[in-house]
């Protein structure tokens, strides 16, 4: 079977931006992923959370998260990282049984039919 891509942009949001680079916040750790999981696909760029989580205050970026995102799971939450992608960079979140990581555009080989 043969599944197709999808790609989207999101409605401006905004962004933690230091030296070029956008904070995405994702969760390496198996379980249930931050930004493959939620519903608000605009989470894994929020700047509160991601200050939050650089500064390793883990009982407020709960609360936060648990205020701010509906469909939220904690365990998404303690496993947080901040990743940087230079500004404009294509990129995904992959995810396996909740391990989240980030797929640069430029990084992947395609094979054409």
């Amino acid at each position: 079977m043969i599944q197709t891509q999808r790609s989207y942009t999101l409605s401006p949001v905004p962004k933690k931006i230091v030296d070029g680079k956008v904070a995405v916040l994702v969760s390496p750790g198996y379980g249930a992923g931050w930004s493959t999981e939620l519903a608000e696909k605009e989470a894994l760029f929020d700047p509160t959370l991601v200050d939050l989580v650089l500064a390793s205050k883990w009982d407020a970026a709960l609360k936060y998260a648990k205020d701010t995102y509906p469909s939220y799971y904690s365990s998404a939450v303690e496993n947080l990282v901040v990743f940087w992608v230079p500004v404009g960079t294509e990129f995904r979140i992959c995810e396996y049984d909740g391990h989240e990581y980030i797929e640069l555009k430029e990084e992947v080989t395609w094979v054409t039919a």
